[in-house]
């Protein structure tokens, strides 16, 4: 069985958050995608895609969805 270090510190959840919306911020602008068409082509919310890209803990689905608006596999935004 898979055991988490015994300290309540999760700090580490919020690095992995703002990795994400780094690669998610980051291959947007190398598509020249705006915010605006990759939330549409998403159907979520603008502030949704403002929270992925700011580091927030987001819905994996959600993730799954600007993914395949920006045309790569989920897990290479999740490495």
């Amino acid at each position: 069985m898979l055991a988490l270090p015994d300290d309540d510190d999760d700090s580490w959840l919020s690095e992995v958050h703002q990795t994400i919306g780094d690669r998610v911020r980051s291959e947007r602008l190398r598509q020249n995608l705006t915010q605006d068409a990759v939330w549409q082509a998403a159907r979520i919310d603008r502030r949704t895609l403002q929270h992925v890209e700011a580091g927030r803990d987001v819905k994996l689905s959600t993730l799954a969805r600007v993914a395949r608006v920006l045309g790569v596999p989920l897990a290479d935004l999740m490495q």
